[in-house]
């Protein structure tokens, strides 16, 4: 798996995904997510895509809107693969969800009910659609582990950056 750092980005890029884990560590480098996002902004990024799941997402979200208090030309797509996505999230995460939703600049939803097979039409409709990949991935399973697999393997030219 590739790990680039920011410092060595060469291609011009205008676009971002996010793909991390549900469940993020008690130590996850906050951070290291925040100053990303910012040096992606810096290098001429203005369009992020979000898949919305609690974890990962949900804080990278926060973190593009954060930055775009300060630049307005960011925007901030959420990618949800069905209606309803934030059911079985805490109070908490139902909150930060509806939150994030209302200052996203535009939703895409890839089905009304529930199928496991949107998630993935999810995934690859953002990495299909991103100049860099920002991940967050610790295990070799998973949607994440997926995700980061067909951005290498299907665009071996654009950038993986791992939080590490």
């Amino acid at each position: 798996m590739k790990n680039k750092q920011l410092s060595f980005l060469t291609n011009q890029i205008e676009t971002c995904a996010f793909t991390g884990h549900r469940e993020l560590p008690s130590n996850f480098p906050k951070e290291n997510l925040e100053k990303c996002v910012h040096a992606l902004v810096e290098k001429g990024v203005f369009l992020f895509y979000c898949g919305m799941a609690k974890g990962f997402d949900l804080l990278a979200a926060e973190t593009v809107l954060k930055e775009k208090e300060k630049s307005k030309k960011i925007k901030l797509v959420a990618c949800i693969p069905c209606f309803g996505q934030e059911k079985s999230y805490s109070q908490k995460d139902k909150e930060r969800y509806l939150q994030i939703l209302k200052n996203t600049d535009e939703k895409i939803i890839f089905g009304e009910n529930f199928q496991k097979w949107k998630f993935l039409e999810r995934n690859r409709f953002m990495a299909d659609n991103a100049d860099v990949l920002v991940a967050f991935v610790s295990k070799k399973t998973g949607g994440t582990a997926y995700t980061v697999s067909y951005f290498e393997k299907k665009y071996p030219e654009r950038e993986i950056i791992l939080i590490l």
